[in-house]
């Protein structure tokens, strides 16, 4: 009688594996800086844990170019990446906010961390179901604010009292949650 074949690999190629490893070190080396930046705002150094933001950006801007430009994209590359945001621009952020300002609002300031974070993981659900679909011009566009952007955006009034520059006073966090989940189209 006659074996069936086993289609199972337990080792395969390794160089696809070679090519899928480096983005998503990448990727984890982005969401350890993310949480870095929580441990900052922990400590009181503010402007570390702004730092640590914008780097954790600058990497995640280059994780998923390097990936395409090798052919290392995968699933879990996407999945690994799309869970960087969420800690990386979503859950830092709103700590660091909480941690400088908006625990002195009590209760309040805990909810507009909460909307924050929340619209951070629908913007990102949002953007995960609809890749792959039949392509057309929202290719080349995102839905809402892109995350990063997100996490500085809402990083906005830290930074500016940090640098004494006074240009507008408004509760971004009560305004930045909104663009995520918006369907203002904003370029790649």
């Amino acid at each position: 009688m006659e074996q069936p074949k086993n289609n199972l690999k337990i080792v395969t190629d390794k160089k696809t594996n070679a090519r899928v490893i480096l983005p998503n070190m990448l990727t984890l080396i982005g969401v350890c800086i993310g949480l870095s930046s929580i441990r900052f705002a922990l400590d009181g150094k503010f402007e570390f844990a702004i730092i640590a933001i914008m780097f954790a950006a600058l990497i995640d801007g280059l994780d998923g170019r390097i990936a395409r430009l090798i052919k290392g994209t995968s699933k879990v590359g996407k999945e690994l990446d799309s869970l960087t945001d969420m800690i990386s621009f979503g859950v830092a952020p709103a700590f660091i906010m909480y941690f400088w300002k908006l625990n002195t609002l009590g209760r309040f300031g805990w909810l507009l961390c909460l909307i924050y974070v929340i619209c951070v993981a629908l913007r990102l659900a949002r953007f995960n179901v609809n890749t792959g679909q039949a392509p057309s011009w929202r290719d080349n566009f995102f839905e809402g604010v892109p995350s990063p952007a997100g996490g500085i955006l809402v990083l906005t009034p830290l930074i500016f009292s940090l640098t004494s520059f006074d240009f507008i006073n408004i509760n971004y966090n009560i305004v930045v949650p909104f663009f995520f989940y918006c369907n203002i189209s904003t370029t790649d």
